[in-house]
């Protein structure tokens, strides 16, 4: 199983893309809009992939509210963004009942949320209102709610952007962040909510790697890429002991870092589990799929061990 999960260009499988995935075997898929129109549509879809590669395997989507819903009305209910729920963990409960009702009734088994950054003044608006709060345990409370939420339906969450990228001032998606706050600095404060709720649900629970470069952390590399973040940083202090992915590998941060192949070989070889991989784009792919490894033993035993979906098929799967 090749450790990247892919992407796809439109609202069906092409032809070439179906002959790439059942040759490649990604670790799994993630949605966009641009592959979303009807929920007929969309169950067609993910069984497509699902059959591809032989398994029920990872269907990833960010669905977490506000600017960041890739179903949308009128097929699916829309839901505000994390900051307005203010605490209020009644109604958090009752939203994310139901959008993780409208998640697995089309097949989708992996939600990128919820988003565990610290809101400040200097926020970027990339991340801005996507915060639960500035408080900590407002932060913990209210991604405890989501991701109980999600498991005890059958969804698995993914807590984003470790170790925490509240401190960025600018857009991962177009340059680089860099953030220049001391190792003890961001203990005390951005790696506390990562902290905490790895730690609580350990396994049950993935990872999603912030584009940021900490300048006293490692000043050569992002946290992506960086071997220091990831295993003395992530693994070590904050406890995270899930499956851990990148953000996604083609956006405008990593470009100082060479190609999209080069920088998944960066991640893999740095610690991460898996590369995400969004742009959708076929040739990227196809180099992707010529290029980088499978799943380590130690990724493959992290990814069965989160699985809580409720359908597990298994088709000439030796690893399941």
């Amino acid at each position: 199983m090749l450790a990247a999960v892919f992407s796809l260009e439109g609202t069906a499988l092409t032809e070439r893309e179906d002959t790439l995935f059942r040759k490649a075997d990604p670790c799994g898929f993630i949605l966009f809009g641009r592959n979303i129109e009807t929920p007929q549509q969309l169950k067609d879809l993910i069984s497509s992939l699902k059959e591809c590669v032989g398994w029920d395997c990872p269907i990833l989507i960010d669905q977490e509210g506000g600017r960041v819903q890739r179903l949308k009305s009128p097929h699916w209910a829309s839901f505000p963004a994390a900051t307005t729920y203010n605490g209020n963990q009644k109604v958090l409960k009752q939203d994310m009942g139901v959008l993780t009702q409208e998640l697995t009734e089309v097949g989708i088994n992996v939600n990128c949320a919820p988003v565990l950054d610290m809101r400040r003044e200097d926020t970027h608006d990339s991340i801005g209102d996507r915060a639960y709060a500035s408080d900590c345990e407002v932060i913990v409370q209210s991604a405890s709610t989501v991701i109980e939420t999600f498991l005890a339906q059958g969804l698995t969450p993914v807590i984003k952007h470790l170790p925490g990228q509240g401190r960025a001032t600018c857009d991962s998606h177009e340059k680089l962040p860099r953030v220049s706050e001391t190792l003890e600095c961001l203990s005390e404060s951005d790696f506390v909510p990562c902290q905490k709720i790895a730690q609580k649900y350990r396994t049950k629970i993935w990872g999603m790697v912030a584009h940021v470069l900490y300048e006293k952390l490692d000043p050569d590399l992002p946290s992506t890429l960086s071997h220091k973040v990831l295993k003395d940083i992530i693994r070590d202090k904050i406890g995270f002991s899930g499956f851990l992915v990148s953000d996604d590998i083609s956006m405008g941060a990593l470009k100082p870092y060479g190609t999209v192949v080069d920088r998944s070989k960066l991640a893999l070889d740095a610690g991460c589990d898996c590369v995400l991989y969004c742009a959708g784009l076929y040739t990227e792919m196809e180099q992707l799929a010529k290029s980088l490894p499978p799943l380590s033993d130690e990724a493959l035993l992290r990814l069965e061990q989160s699985k809580r979906w409720k359908h597990q098929t298994q088709k000439n799967r030796h690893y399941l």
